[in-house]
């Protein structure tokens, strides 16, 4: 999930993205200043536009929100009051984290794409890395599905060239580092580092 407010661009509207990746067709449901977003064909809920949220609660962000469970329960009261049942579940999961790639082997559908696994702690993740220096046992930074890019990117599930993904491997140009190269290239961590921890450390 993730939250976005920008008054100035958009107006008093608290965006919430409940579902990662490309849903169509979308149908919208309004109650009272709550819209709700959702695929007709599976019934899922997509997301919501809160309108008028400084009734509500005050917030002093313009871009991305970060998810807190006081803030998730803020919403889940909005979106109540509205006369929706959906609950919305706070996961207090880093989206950057410390993972080890475990496994690599060249991608069966293009020459320059390497299939990895993943291990971030909780879970072993597939991702197609391009990058022309990913190796086995290194220790990476690995961008979970839902993240969101300094770039503003939203990291999705994806297939690619007909194999599946579930997150990236980061360069520390994409995540924005200072005096990160320009070359393409994976950051590779030294293998103090955690696997699992939260590379940014909030």
């Amino acid at each position: 999930m993730n939250i976005f407010y920008n008054k100035e661009g958009i107006g008093d509207v608290l965006l919430v993205q409940a579902v990662i990746g490309d849903e169509e067709p979308i149908q919208v449901e309004k109650k009272k200043n709550v819209v709700k977003l959702l695929n007709p064909d599976t019934g899922k809920t997509l997301g919501f536009n809160l309108f008028q949220i400084s009734e509500w609660f005050n917030i002093d962000v313009n871009g991305q929100v970060d998810l807190s469970k006081d803030l998730v329960d803020k919403v889940n009261k909005v979106i109540k009051n509205a006369g929706f049942s959906d609950i919305l579940t706070f996961d207090d999961r880093p989206s950057f984290v410390v993972g080890k790639v475990i496994s690599k082997e060249k991608h069966p559908n293009a020459d320059k794409l390497s299939v990895c696994q993943v291990d971030i702690g909780s879970e072993t993740l597939q991702i197609v890395c391009g990058a022309p220096n990913v190796e086995e046992d290194q220790h990476v930074v690995v961008a979970r599905v839902g993240a969101v890019m300094p770039s503003g990117m939203i990291i999705k599930d994806a297939q690619l060239r007909g194999v599946a993904s579930s997150g990236m491997i980061c360069s520390a140009r994409e995540l924005d580092l200072p005096h990160a190269p320009q070359k393409k290239g994976i950051l590779v961590l030294d293998d103090s580092k955690t696997v699992g921890e939260d590379f940014f450390g909030k």
